[in-house]
């Protein structure tokens, strides 16, 4: 794999990471204002509340699955491991790494571990 590519993924992957950070931070900031906004006008008022707040919990998890991801490739480019299937070893299409630059399994392996897990 050519240097030029792996370094077009780790800008990619860093600018990826820097969103997904400033999105939990921002999901963060909002569920805590909702939290301290003062007291419920009635039933459906917190029924409303409890739903946005799991919601933005749900999509933190999201983003934090992601970012783990996101940080797991970065580990594997200063590695030199970026591009490897971590189960057959063998080279990752780069057409799958440039839709998902943090994918750690060539489709193969990723569907077969899928069909498994079902």
């Amino acid at each position: 794999m050519e240097q030029a590519f792996i370094d077009k993924m780790q800008k990619l992957l860093t600018e990826q990471k820097e969103q997904i950070l400033k999105s939990l931070a921002d999901k963060h900031s909002e569920y805590k204002k909702m939290v301290e906004s003062g007291e419920p006008g009635d039933e459906v008022d917190v029924a409303s509340d409890v739903i946005d707040g799991a919601l933005l919990e749900s999509l933190g998890a999201q983003d934090s699955n992601r970012l783990t991801m996101i940080n797991n490739a970065l580990e594997r480019i200063k590695q030199g491991k970026y591009g490897i299937c971590l189960k057959c070893h063998k080279e990752i299409p780069l057409e799958r790494l440039e839709a998902i630059p943090y994918a750690f399994m060539c489709i193969s392996c990723q569907s077969e571990n899928e069909r498994r897990n079902r």
